[in-house]
């Protein structure tokens, strides 16, 4: 089957047809705003029917996935990975709640359901929430886990968060080159990025949950550090996904995420070719 362009809409709340960024560039929208059971919660149901609609495009891309209710997209995109990544996330919040429904997979569970389902899934890379939030997760989940707090981000340059970022991918990655030819080389692995807009100053982004601290220049910078990083050591990203619009009713609060997105799409411009 032949996939399809590499910048994906996820129309789950209608927010996007009231933004700007992606007007001019080629992308490829996924209608699933009729779907039930979507709202925070996913049930198998609305997992099996949100498959179907999306196995025409590829990890490798951008996928704009609405507001911060759907960030459990990214476990579903990340369980077609064919083989083993690690994953980088920025959010004010850790997303690894147990799941207070059974095993119903939930915008503040998927990272914890990640590690504990999907197979290929060696590391996560956590930029963002509070430190009393992260001693609450599972012990067990945090072996898999390289954790920047709010609180420590508040006490860094932009040039000691990219120097932690470049360390720590590059160590759960693998990505340091080694001498003359590659030893090391097959046993690098890529990396899928997930962006929760939440984890930005409330100047940057407005949206109904809690936010962080974090400038948008210095999400950018990391960002872009990474993917330098990547070039620099021939090494891929996977994947890239970004929520955190505002709710579909407060729209004309959401000039600031727009142009967020905007410059979120510029720093990924030419990742994954058309």
């Amino acid at each position: 089957m032949q996939k399809q362009t590499s910048i994906v809409l996820m129309n789950f709340s209608g927010i996007y047809r009231e933004e700007e960024f992606w007007k001019n560039r080629q992308v490829s929208w996924i209608e699933v705003q009729d779907i039930c059971g979507t709202n925070c919660y996913c049930d198998d149901e609305a997992i099996a029917e949100i498959n179907k609609r999306t196995e025409s495009h590829s990890v490798a891309g951008i996928h704009f996935i609405d507001s911060g209710n759907y960030h459990y997209m990214t476990r579903l995109w990340m369980a077609r990975m064919e083989k083993p990544f690690c994953l980088l996330v920025y959010d004010n919040h850790t997303d690894m709640q147990l799941p207070a429904f059974g095993g119903i997979l939930s915008c503040g569970g998927w990272i914890a359901a990640a590690l504990e389902e999907v197979e290929k899934l060696e590391h996560v890379i956590l930029i963002g929430p509070d430190e009393a939030a992260y001693e609450q997760v599972d012990e067990t989940l945090k072996r898999k886990v390289t954790f920047l707090s709010r609180e420590k981000l508040q006490g860094m340059n932009d040039e000691e968060i990219n120097s932690f970022l470049k360390a720590s991918v590059c160590e759960a990655c693998n990505w340091t080159r080694g001498e003359g030819i590659y030893a090391d080389f097959e046993k690098s692995l890529p990396l899928y990025i997930s962006i929760d807009k939440d984890v930005l100053c409330t100047e940057d982004a407005q949206m109904t949950w809690s936010q962080g601290d974090m400038h948008l220049t210095t999400l950018l910078s990391g960002i872009q550090t990474v993917i330098e990083c990547a070039k620099e050591n021939g090494r891929s990203i996977a994947g890239v996904d970004i929520c955190g619009e505002a709710d579909a009713e407060a729209a004309h609060e959401n000039e600031s995420n727009d142009f967020a997105n905007e410059k979120l799409l510029e720093v990924f411009d030419g990742l994954f070719g058309k």
